[in-house]
C-alpha cells in the first residue's frame, strides 16, 4: 500500500475579530431589537384604535338598518286596518280575493308575510297560501292585539330556530274586534347578510337573550352561554382565526376560546342591544408588513457592516489561498488514490467470501420474498375479519361471526394454495387447470381486496360483459395475477385528488381483461417486469409483484402488457386464449352490463 504524506508547514493564522468590530455589531443588534419593539408596541395601538373606530361604524350601519326596517313595516298594520275592503270582507265572511289584495300590498310595501285572521283567530287570508285555515288562537300576536288600540310588536320562538318578529293590530268595526292583521318582519335578511362578513354579529333582548347571531347555535342563549358555546368549524371560528394572542392590552373578550374586540351600541328599539366581534387578524398583518421592513433594512445594513469590517481579513485571506492551494489539491488527489486502493482491497475480501454463497442466498432471497409478497394480502385480510369477528361477539352476534370466520377459513386455503404453488414453481405444473368464467375471478379479487378498498375512498368501476368468458387456467394463480394489478394501481392512485380504478373484460379473439388507474403512470416501461425492480418507498414493495404476475400469465399460455394511458396513468391487459362456448359453466357472474361501483372509506 502506497504510504504518502505531506506536510504544507505551519499556515498563518487570521486575525480574529477585534473587540471594536464586536462593538458595533452589538450595538447595531440592540438598536434594531429596540426599534421593533418600540414600533410595534406604537403601531399595535394605532392600527388597534382605526380597527375599532371602523367597527363602530359598521356597528352604526347595522344598528340604523335594522330600525329602518322595524319603523318602516310599523306602519303597515295601521294601514291595513283601515282598510275597507278588507273590513268588508271580514263583515261579509267573503274572503275569496282576500289573499290576493294581500299579496299585492306585500309586492308594494315589501313587508315578509301578511296574515290576515278572523275573530275566531282562524287565517282567512294571507301572501303565503299554505297558512290558510291554521289557527292563531293561541298566538301571542293574536291575544295581545285585541287586548290594546295600538299596533304590537310579538317576538316567538320557532320550533325548529331562530325567532318571528311580527307587528300584529286588531280590526275593530263599532269597538268590536272583527279580525287581526299579522305582518312579519324578516329580520333574519340581516342575519344572513351579517355571516359573510368577518365581524361576529348579534343582537339581545333587554334580558340578555340573543335574537339574531351569525352563528346558528347562539340564538335563545344568554350572551355568556352563546360565547361559552363551542362548534368548530363554525362561521365565527373561521371569522376569528388568529386572533389577538400577541396583544399588547388584555383582549375586551373571548368568543370560541379566541381573544377579539368588542363593539357594543343600543338599539333604540325595546331596549334591545347591538354586539359585534372584531378579529385582530387584518391589524396583526399591517404590524407585521412595516416590522418585516425594518427588519430587512436593519439586516442590509448589518451585512453592509459586516462587508466594511472583513474587507481587510479578506484581501489577506486571499493570498494564504493562492499560496496553499496546489499543496490542497496534491494533498487530495494522493488521498482519494489511497482510498480507492483500500476500497478495492476490501471488495476483494468481500467477494472471496461471498462468492461461494451467492447463488444459494440469492435462491433463499427471491422465494422468502415471494412467500412474504404472496402472504401479505390473505393475512390483511384475516386480521379485517378477526377483528370484525370480535367485534360480533361481542355484540352477541354469533351468525354473523360464523360467517367471518368462514372467510378466514377460506383464506388460509388460499395460502396454503399459494405455497404449494410456490414449492412447485420449478416445475410449473398445470395440474389445477380447469375451466372457468374470468368474470368470476375479478369478482372474487374485488372480494380478497375489500379491506384495502374499505380503508381509502377510490372510485372502481366494473365493464363486464354479459355472457361467460372462458379460459383455461388456474383459478387461484389468476386471482393472485388480478390481486397483483389492484394492488399496484390503488398505490398508485394515493395522491390523485379523486382517484379511479377500471376494470374492463372484454372477449375477442382472446379473452382481454384491462386494469386501469388515473395515478401517476409508468417511468420505465422497459425494466417494469423485473425481478426487484420498483418505484414504491422501502418497506412498501419489493418488486415481485409484477414479475410473478409476468409468469403466471406467461404459464397460462397468454401475455402480460403495460402501457401509459393517454390521459394520465397505468393501463395493464391480461390477454389469455379464449375457450368455445360452454353451456354450463360453474358459477354464472352477474349478467347486468357495465357497473360502476365506487368504495368508500370504512367509518
Amino acid at each position: 500500500m502506497l504510504d504518502t504524506t505531506t506536510s504544507s508547514g505551519p499556515e498563518p493564522r487570521e486575525p480574529g475579530i477585534s473587540w471594536r468590530v464586536k462593538l458595533v455589531v452589538a450595538l447595531l443588534i440592540l438598536l434594531a431589537t429596540g426599534v421593533v419593539l418600540v414600533t410595534n408596541r406604537w403601531l399595535s395601538e394605532r392600527f388597534t384604535e382605526v380597527t375599532r373606530n371602523r367597527a363602530e361604524l359598521r356597528l352604526a350601519l347595522y344598528s340604523g338598518n335594522m330600525i329602518s326596517e322595524l319603523q318602516r313595516t310599523s306602519v303597515v298594520p295601521l294601514l291595513l286596518a283601515r282598510d275597507p275592503e278588507l273590513i268588508g270582507a271580514l263583515e261579509r265572511r267573503d274572503f275569496s280575493m282576500t289573499s290576493a289584495r294581500l299579496i299585492s300590498f306585500q309586492a308594494e310595501i315589501g313587508a315578509a308575510s301578511i296574515v290576515l285572521l278572523d275573530a275566531e283567530g282562524r287565517v282567512v287570508g294571507a301572501t303565503n297560501r299554505n297558512q290558510l285555515g291554521e289557527s292563531f288562537r293561541n298566538s301571542p300576536s293574536f291575544i295581545d292585539a285585541q287586548r290594546v288600540n295600538d299596533t304590537v310588536f310579538t317576538v316567538a320562538s320557532r320550533e325548529t330556530a331562530g325567532f318571528d318578529f311580527t307587528y300584529s293590530r286588531a280590526i275593530r268595526v263599532e269597538g268590536q274586534v272583527v279580525g287581526v292583521i299579522v305582518v312579519a318582519v324578516d329580520l333574519m335578511k340581516y342575519e344572513r347578510a351579517w355571516a359573510g362578513l368577518q365581524d361576529a354579529v348579534l343582537v339581545t333582548d333587554t334580558e340578555g337573550t340573543v335574537l339574531l347571531a351569525t352563528e346558528p347555535r347562539w340564538r335563545g342563549l344568554p350572551v355568556d352561554q352563546a360565547l361559552e358555546a363551542r362548534d368548530a368549524p363554525s362561521a365565527i371560528r373561521r371569522a376569528l382565526q388568529g386572533a389577538a394572542d400577541w396583544a399588547q392590552e388584555p383582549p375586551d373578550a373571548y368568543v370560541s376560546g379566541e381573544a377579539v374586540m368588542k363593539t357594543e351600541t343600543r338599539v333604540a328599539f325595546r331596549g334591545w342591544r347591538m354586539v359585534t366581534f372584531t378579529a385582530f387578524d387584518s391589524v396583526r398583518e399591517r404590524v407585521n408588513g412595516v416590522l418585516a421592513l425594518e427588519i430587512m433594512g436593519f439586516a442590509i445594513l448589518l451585512a453592509v457592516t459586516f462587508y466594511m469590517l472583513s474587507r481587510r481579513a479578506w484581501s489577506q485571506s486571499v493570498t494564504f489561498q493562492r499560496e496553499s492551494a496546489e499543496l490542497r489539491m496534491l494533498n487530495a488527489r494522493l488521498q482519494r488514490e489511497i482510498a480507492e486502493r483500500e476500497k478495492v482491497q476490501k471488495n476483494l475480501e468481500v467477494a472471496e467470501l461471498t462468492l461461494a454463497q451467492s447463488s444459494k442466498l440469492a435462491a433463499l432471497g427471491e422465494m422468502s420474498a415471494a412467500v412474504s409478497h404472496e402472504l401479505n394480502q390473505p393475512l390483511a385480510a384475516m386480521k379485517t375479519y378477526l377483528a370484525g369477528a370480535r367485534l360480533l361477539l361481542q355484540r352477541k352476534r354469533p351468525e354473523e361471526a360464523l360467517s367471518s370466520f368462514q372467510r378466514i377459513d377460506d383464506l388460509i386455503d388460499r395460502m396454503g394454495a399459494i405455497t404449494r404453488q410456490l414449492k412447485s414453481y420449478a416445475r410449473k405444473g398445470g395440474e389445477a387447470f380447469e375451466a372457468l368464467d374470468m368474470r368470476n375471478s375479478v369478482s372474487a379479487a374485488l372480494s380478497m381486496m375489500e379491506p384495502q378498498l374499505k380503508a381509502r375512498v377510490v372510485r372502481i368501476t366494473r365493464t363486464l360483459p354479459r355472457t361467460p368468458v372462458m379460459v383455461m387456467a388456474d383459478r387461484i394463480r389468476l386471482e393472485q395475477v388480478i390481486i397483483n394489478l389492484l394492488r399496484n394501481a390503488l398505490d398508485a392512485t394515493k395522491d390523485s385528488p379523486r382517484p379511479q380504478i377500471d376494470l374492463m373484460l372484454s372477449a375477442g379473439e382472446t379473452a382481454t381483461l384491462t386494469v386501469r388507474d388515473n395515478g401517476h403512470g409508468i417511468k420505465d416501461l422497459e425494466n417494469l417486469f423485473e425481478p426487484f425492480y420498483t418505484t414504491k418507498k422501502p418497506g412498501e414493495g419489493v418488486g415481485l409483484g409484477l414479475a410473478i404476475s409476468t409468469g403466471i400469465v406467461t404459464d397460462l399460455g397468454g401475455r402480460l402488457t403495460a402501457r401509459n394511458a393517454e390521459g394520465g396513468g397505468a393501463v395493464f391487459e391480461i390477454q389469455l386464449p379464449i375457450l368455445g362456448p360452454v353451456t354450463d359453466s360453474p358459477a354464472k357472474a352477474p349478467t347486468k352490463a357495465p357497473t360502476t361501483a365506487p368504495v368508500k372509506a370504512a367509518e
